[in-house]
């Protein structure tokens, strides 16, 4: 019989110095789940476990242009090699992750994707998030998310497709997000539809309900601090934003028009994705572990591209 994922807590900051708000939200997840190893890795820790465990990759990690690419990669490694659950410094729960733990690999739902590659090559028009997820050691389909950071890194033309429909201008808002980021493992979910039946998501009742996105299922809440993101211009930091709000708004008739639910890529003969059909009482392909909206619903109106790291 397989394992599940281990009672074990990863999370990482640039030093062990926490902000108040972020001491609070490694303090929830201690005290909701006393019984979990808990492990956190300050930026010397992250490069001695990568010397020690993937040594092999120490050149790639040094070769991300972004210190939040390099610590994405770091989190799939870790959890690859250890298991567990990992969670950025801006997650904050209300109850503890014991009824996960008989699953073999955990990611939640994000939000609707703004990714025109997703929705019309794959008929997928939502994304994973990678703030937080767990899996067993060695799960396969972070091994693939592990391949696909060094393949996104040393191939552009590979990260070319998710760029598209993105306004030149605004695109260095989204590389990271299609290179280590939710856009990637997005991406790899989506093309990689057998392994995909291997993850849970953390589906809402309602995928077009704002209010329900960035919510780790009905047990935490991402509050989306943001602090990866490099200074730039206000300008096209504003101009990135409304662009995505008119996007967004564009798009969400679309997915309405699809139904409340979604579920799992499903793989037709040949390895592709068929499009799932959705009615409004579709019911998930994965277990049913959400539902509840979390009754600490924090509205955060600029998201640029969806995702926003909460590490030091």
């Amino acid at each position: 019989m397989q394992r599940g994922i281990p009672a074990r807590i990863i999370q990482t900051g640039r030093s062990r110095d926490l902000t108040l708000a972020q001491r609070a939200s490694t303090a929830s997840l201690k005290c909701l789940n006393p019984d979990f190893e808990y492990r956190f890795f300050d930026d010397d820790d992250v490069i001695a476990f990568i010397e020690d465990e993937f040594p092999e990759y120490r050149q790639v990690f040094d070769g991300f242009p972004f210190p939040i690419q390099k610590y994405d990669f770091f989190r799939y490694l870790a959890v690859f090699r250890l298991g567990g659950f990992y969670f950025d410094t801006d997650v904050f729960f209300a109850t503890g992750l014991h009824e996960l733990l008989a699953h073999r690999c955990v990611f939640p739902f994000e939000e609707l994707t703004l990714s025109r590659y997703l929705r019309r090559q794959y008929k997928m028009d939502w994304e994973i998030g990678n703030y937080g997820f767990g899996a067993a050691p060695g799960h396969p389909f972070l091994d693939v998310v592990i391949q696909n950071c060094i393949r996104a890194q040393q191939d552009p033309e590979w990260v070319k497709p998710l760029m598209r429909g993105i306004p030149r201008l605004f695109r260095s808002e989204f590389y990271v997000l299609n290179t280590t980021g939710p856009g990637l493992v997005s991406r790899t979910l989506a093309e990689n539809p057998e392994l995909a039946q291997q993850v849970t998501i953390l589906f809402p009742d309602d995928v077009c309900d704002e209010t329900t996105w960035h919510h780790f299922g009905n047990l935490g809440l991402h509050i989306q601090e943001g602090s990866w993101r490099s200074e730039g211009s206000y300008l096209r930091r504003r101009l990135a934003n409304l662009w995505e709000v008119r996007a967004r708004r564009r798009l969400l008739r679309e997915s309405l028009a699809r139904g409340k639910s979604r579920s799992l890529p499903i793989a037709e003969d040949g390895g592709r994705m068929a499009e799932p059909k959705q009615t409004p009482n579709a019911q998930r392909s994965t277990p049913n572990v959400t539902g509840q909206k979390s009754a600490a619903y924090v509205e955060t109106t600029a998201r640029q591209g969806g995702r926003v790291r909460g590490e030091v």
